[in-house]
């Protein structure tokens, strides 16, 4: 049996039990005497065993000086992890950890029958593990009692308080007698978390192993170049190069974890997903699914995937850039566990380059740089790993002896053998012709030396003299310049936009190439006519580009593509009509009119309405104050304002406010009270 310096008992059995020789350096550090009653801030890498070392952390708090548990009505310890998995996952952690000591081990999650939690915690439990959000909803219905509490852990604090977990972990420390132990573990230890020790935590110690700031050993990082189109025909290519007993595919959303769960399936691999849409029952399913060897592949985003610990988990692929260094270190952390080896690749767009090279720096990580695994790359490892495989080297039993002989009797052996590995790669997705990326010079070429690596060009170091410069206007011609790709017998293809679309070559080549799949070194030639366009296609990417568009031929939604056979004949097309500039106003060149009986009216004067007239002024022929002249109406000049009422006035008489007052008291019109002048002075008055 291994010796385990400051183990209790009871554990050393159970971890020799399990097969452990020798423990991590955060086990080691949380096993110190000093800590042995002490509050604690943990921070290690992923993979490092936090999980077993606050077990053997608690036991001394937990079993009080005896090697097993007694009988208990309230629990003695509460572990809160962020997801419904990793609580789970903790809960198989303690109990094979805890067995010979006779723990009993409750687990409350969100997903799970609640009555079934409530009847386990009144029959008794140890230790209880859960998520804060159902922790709370049993604090608070009375069913978790923490009069009896002696020990609290927080595992992955950081992600809770990603997760806004924030109120819920301050209300079930709230509740917690003060004289408990409480311990915080987790990969980072950002200032959220930093503030909530200080918060709830009395003189906690801080726990950090040698090995926190180094990149993990056990973990490959590869940063993998695609095209910014590609990224799935990479994944693919990765997924068949290693053949991962289990792979975790990373996503940033929901909806990408379900259209890759589709094209995956389609293609041929054992794909589960794992998002937060999911129930726990198919959660549940999902991992079980990858633990028996029934799917092989996982593709799942940040949260869902959090604290997962899958033991064959050889892969982890970035399909989308995460966001911080933290998300990169715990998605990475899914492998290399335990003392595993592990590969963590990430899928990089080239518009991505930069900002993936900046997170690597943040996280203190080397990668190397490459390209993902070609199609001759993916078939050469199936070679290798057909000779890799024991089959080729097993004994032959005496029936495998008869059939095998029956065989080379009716067929050779080289037909046998051929038959052999075309049922080696039936059951296996065809590898993925990959795009060339295009990266640049500058940034695609990790090993091209800087400005400061170039030799000495001869004729640079003295620029002064000058005067031996031969005469520009002597310069040769420039040769013309010739295409990357060969276009000889390309194909042209007529689409259905054009300049009355407002189409242009700088949005149809990006729609192109994105829909056909290919670069921009594919497209030749674009004529754009009025009613449609003209695109030439390299001949070795035609099959490609016609088999991406699909049947249905449309690009984009909206635009049909057609195949042509031949150059299209543009000779007919009506140039464009030459800009002959903006019209000049024809009333500036008339001279102005003026008349002096005609006054032109004040462009800021507010029309006036006219007033109403009766029956007979209607038919008297006298002049108005308004009258028209020239189809134009003008009016004259006064001295005083007239007023427009509603009542008949003389005909030719202009109607003044005093006048307005005296014909609407005669018809009744005008309520006491309510004159013109008086509305004047009581609005003087309010306003003074």
């Amino acid at each position: 049996m291994a010796e385990f310096d400051g183990v209790v008992p009871t554990l050393v059995q159970a971890l020799s039990k399990r097969g452990y020789s020798a423990l991590t350096p955060v086990q080691k550090a949380v096993l110190a005497p000093e800590l042995i009653d002490a509050d604690l801030l943990v921070s290690a890498q992923t993979g490092s065993g936090k999980t077993v070392a606050f077990g053997m952390s608690l036991a001394p708090t937990l079993l009080d000086g005896s090697t097993h548990f007694k009988p208990t009505r309230s629990p003695l310890a509460l572990c809160v992890a962020p997801t419904r998995e990793l609580a789970l996952q903790v809960k198989r952690e303690l109990e094979w950890l805890y067995e010979i000591a006779g723990v009993v081990v409750a687990s409350c999650v969100g997903g799970m029958d609640m009555r079934s939690e409530r009847r386990v915690l009144e029959r008794g439990a140890h230790i209880v593990v859960g998520t804060p959000g159902r922790l709370l909803d049993h604090i608070k219905r009375g069913s978790l009692v923490m009069s009896g509490l002696r020990a609290v852990v927080l595992d992955e604090a950081d992600e809770m308080l990603d997760l806004g977990f924030r109120e819920e972990l301050e209300a079930i420390l709230g509740v917690a007698p003060k004289n408990r132990r409480t311990l915080m573990f987790s990969a980072t230890v950002p200032l959220p978390i930093v503030n909530l020790a200080k918060r709830y935590q009395r003189d906690a110690v801080r726990v950090s192993t040698t090995a926190e700031q180094k990149q993990h050993l056990d973990i490959e990082y590869r940063a993998l170049s695609v095209a910014g189109n590609d990224q799935e025909n990479a994944i693919v290519n990765v997924l068949r190069y290693f053949e991962a007993k289990n792979a975790l595919v990373f996503c940033a959303t929901r909806a990408t974890v379900n259209h890759m769960v589709s094209r995956f399936n389609n293609r041929g691999f054992s794909v589960v997903a794992l998002s937060g849409e999911l129930s726990q029952n198919e959660r549940t399913h999902a991992l079980q699914a990858l633990r028996d060897g029934r799917a092989r592949v996982c593709i799942a985003t940040d949260v869902a995937a959090r604290g997962l610990d899958l033991p064959n988990l050889e892969l982890v692929i970035h399909a989308d850039i995460p966001k911080n260094h933290d998300i990169l270190l715990h998605r990475s952390g899914r492998t290399g566990r335990a003392g595993r080896k592990g590969v963590s690749a990430l899928i990089v767009p080239h518009s991505a380059r930069k900002r993936t090279e900046r997170l690597l720096q943040r996280a203190n990580i080397v990668a190397t740089w490459g390209r993902p695994p070609s199609v001759e790359d993916v078939l050469k490892r199936d070679q290798e790993r057909i000779f890799e495989d024991p089959v080729l080297s097993d004994v032959i039993t005496q029936d495998e002896k008869a059939f095998s002989q029956e065989l080379l009797d009716r067929y050779d052996a080289q037909h046998i053998a051929a038959a052999f590995v075309r049922l080696y790669r039936a059951g296996q997705s065809a590898p993925e012709e990959l795009i060339d990326p295009g990266v640049s010079s500058r940034s695609g070429r990790p090993d091209r030396p800087g400005r400061s690596g170039r030799p000495d060009r001869p004729g640079r170091s003295d620029r002064s003299d000058r005067s031996d410069r031969p005469d520009r206007t002597d310069k040769p011609d420039r040769p013309p310049r010739t295409r990357d790709v060969d276009f000889e017998g390309s194909v042209w293809f007529k689409l259905s936009v054009g300049r009355k679309d407002e189409a242009e070559p700088r949005w149809l080549l990006p729609v192109l190439c994105k829909a056909g799949q290919m670069t921009k070194k594919a497209v030749g030639a674009i004529k754009i006519l009025q009613h449609e366009s003209y695109v030439e296609i390299a001949p070795k990417n035609v099959d490609k580009f016609i088999a991406a568009i699909g049947p249905d031929n449309v690009v984009d939604k909206t635009i049909t593509v057609t195949r042509m056979d031949g150059a299209p004949n543009v000779a007919n097309e009506s140039p464009r009509k030459k800009y002959q500039g903006k019209p000049r106003d024809n009333h500036r060149e008339k001279p102005r009119e003026y008349s002096r009986s005609k006054p032109a009216e004040k462009k800021w004067q507010k029309p006036r309405k006219e007033p109403q007239s009766s029956e007979h002024e209607k038919s008297a022929e006298q002049p108005s104050h308004a009258h028209r002249t020239d189809d134009k109406t003008v009016r004259e000049p006064v001295g005083k304002k007239a007023y427009t009422s509603n009542f008949a006035s003389k005909p030719g008489k202009k109607t003044t406010k005093k006048s307005a007052k005296k014909g609407a008291k005669k018809t009744g019109k005008l309520k006491a009270g309510n004159s013109p002048l008086k509305r004047k002075k009581t609005k003087r008055a309010n306003n003074t």
